[in-house]
């Protein structure tokens, strides 16, 4: 089997990790080898004591990169829901992955901040507009869209089964599942 990374990008509460968790069920459900690298659990096991400053954010990405590279270089398919918020930390890893010659797509979750303010899954934007947090992503910190994704997804115009299956085409469509 091939392997590849699928990183999947966005503000906080965009539905990166819900559509990973759906993708994932899928593929495994096909005999994929599939691992699903979700952000808060590589903070806390990988990256314990990074804080949310730039270098901190770009030296996690790069840790969650190398990882994700050396699965997919055995063989599976790695959903990476990670809000990385620069573009250059991003295409750091592309090329990590390019020069390894293993697939990466990236898939940008595109849903308006308003709508993830609405979701607000861990109460963040809550608590960023109490002002008892700041750095957020997308509010009082930088988000750098990607300029040309393998993938957009309007999340709050679909399904979460939708997205992962506009998702599941890209990686058809690329000989990937």
């Amino acid at each position: 089997m091939t392997g590849a990374t699928l990183w999947l990008t966005g503000l906080p509460s965009a539905g990166k990790t819900t559509i990973a968790y759906e993708l994932a069920e899928r593929l495994r459900a096909e005999g994929h080898r599939t691992e699903l690298l979700d952000g808060d659990e590589i903070r806390e096991f990988l990256s314990a004591g990074l804080g949310f400053a730039r270098q901190d954010r770009d030296t996690n990405v790069q840790r969650i990169g190398f990882v994700a590279e050396l699965l997919a270089s055995h063989g599976v398919l790695v959903l990476v829901p990670v809000i990385a918020p620069y573009a250059d930390s991003r295409d750091a890893v592309r090329e990590r992955h390019q020069a390894a010659g293993t697939a990466y797509l990236e898939v940008h979750v595109a849903t308006p901040v308003d709508v993830c303010s609405r979701r607000d899954v861990k109460g963040l934007y809550a608590k960023q507009a109490a002002g008892e947090l700041s750095g957020l992503t997308g509010v009082d910190d930088p988000y750098e869209e990607p300029e040309s994704p393998d993938l957009r997804i309007e999340s709050q115009n679909q399904t979460v089964q939708e997205s992962a299956a506009a998702v599941y085409a890209l990686l058809t469509e690329r000989g990937l599942a």
